[in-house]
């Protein structure tokens, strides 16, 4: 009878690149268009659980100052306490707290998000991580995208207007993707 030995199971710890990363959000504006912008300046880790993928798990944080919506009145709008109010909330943090997969390439992570000081459950859909592979400097990177949907309202960000012809000016259901790269540590 033949013996099978499989190498124990090991932990990479992969830190997110901050250069090639971004944190894109998109919502209804005035009930018929959706404007978009994108936080940089993230960091993180992932730190993988080569033997088991339920084991691994993910740390991330978005610098809010960094909010670009290529309109500077309204980002400094998004930037005060009507909504992110980034002197007293600089940072928006998510910590996984359950990793699943859910096919070829694909992951359900699930983890508190923190944004204006408000901590709740959200779920990523996760594509990823790439294939391992060096860039011209040595480093092993991978890359992931996630998506997640999330109402603005569950975290505080509550401020609005009235349209004259119905409706609202900011839709309460922001749609977020993450591309994010990661270095081998």
């Amino acid at each position: 009878m033949a013996t099978t030995t499989s190498s124990p199971a090991s932990l990479i710890t992969w830190n997110l690149d901050p250069a090639h990363s971004s944190a894109e959000f998109k919502v209804k504006h005035m009930m018929i268009s959706n404007v978009k912008g994108t936080f940089t300046g993230l960091t993180g880790t992932l730190t993988e659980h080569t033997g088991d993928s339920a084991l691994s798990s993910v740390n991330a944080s978005f610098d809010v100052s960094s909010i670009n919506t290529h309109d500077a009145n309204r980002d400094a709008h998004l930037k005060s306490a009507d909504f992110f109010d980034v002197e007293k909330y600089p940072s928006m943090t998510f910590k996984s707290t359950k990793v699943e997969p859910k096919g070829e390439g694909e992951y359900r992570v699930t983890g508190d998000l923190t944004i204006h000081g408000v901590t709740k459950a959200v779920t990523l859909a996760v594509e990823g991580p790439t294939p391992p592979s060096k860039d011209p400097w040595g480093n092993t990177r991978i890359g992931i995208s996630a998506t997640t949907k999330i109402n603005r309202k569950d975290f505080g960000l509550n401020w609005n207007a009235a349209l004259e012809t119905g409706g609202i000016l900011v839709g309460e259901d922001v749609q977020i993707t993450i591309e994010a790269q990661f270095i081998k540590g």
